[in-house]
């Protein structure tokens, strides 16, 4: 007699399906490119230093559980993220692993804030600086990241062209600089050479995901 199996329990199946595609490192990171806006596959690849083919192959299998989707332009497929909600859950396997495992507490404390020794600037501070109009905010990721989205405000000063551009910066303001996320290297460097020219520079704590997950102003070039 076979024995059914109940609504709950398939749905976990389900669930189990989702957590599944994203158990994978590639996977992970390939989602934080596509939360900074929709890509094609090539462009993802050049974005992760992943292979064309094997991008391709992680991509398929987020499209088959519900995380991406795609759509054809010309001979390009453009890939985007399914639902606003991925980089909270992003953001929320980061600060699990960050609280509960050695290792990932050893890297971070050993990799990223030996680079940086004052304290990272909160959405919520970098909110009320801006509104008081005591700070200027800068982009430091590509172009074209820039021009999917960003936050309100912010100017784009790509980290390459960062030492041409410093003529824009008034030096009696505070100057944020953000990138991809907590770990994206861009924002720890602009930070490092805009102090060793003499500006007042902190980081934001994260990057533009989680600044359009937590719902506060942005905006598109």
């Amino acid at each position: 007699m076979s024995v059914s199996i109940s609504p709950k329990k398939k749905l976990y199946e389900h669930f189990a399906k989702v957590a599944k595609a994203m158990a994978s490192p590639s996977r992970l990171e390939l989602l934080e490119a596509l939360a900074q806006g929709e890509r094609s596959v090539e462009g993802l690849a050049t974005a992760t230093g992943i292979s064309v083919a094997n991008t391709s192959h992680h991509l398929q299998i987020l499209r088959d559980s519900g995380v991406v989707r795609s759509r054809k332009e010309g001979l390009q497929v453009i890939y985007s993220l399914n639902d606003a909600e991925i980089p909270n859950i992003l953001s929320g396997l980061r600060r699990l692993a960050e609280r509960h495992l050695a290792d990932v507490e050893r890297i971070v404390r050993e990799n990223f804030d030996r680079l940086d020794d004052l304290k990272p600037v909160k959405r919520e501070e970098l909110l009320q600086l801006v509104s008081r109009g005591d700070v200027v905010v800068v982009d430091v990721r590509p172009a074209g990241e820039y021009q999917a989205g960003h936050i309100a405000g912010a100017i784009s000063i790509p980290l390459d062209s960062l030492p041409r551009h410093l003529a824009k910066l008034p030096k009696n303001q505070e100057v944020v600089a953000y990138c991809r996320g907590p770990y994206c290297m861009f924002a720890y460097e602009a930070v490092s050479r805009l102090r060793s020219q003499g500006y007042k520079a902190r980081r934001l704590e994260d990057g533009y995901p989680e600044w359009k997950a937590d719902l506060l102003p942005t905006e598109k070039s």
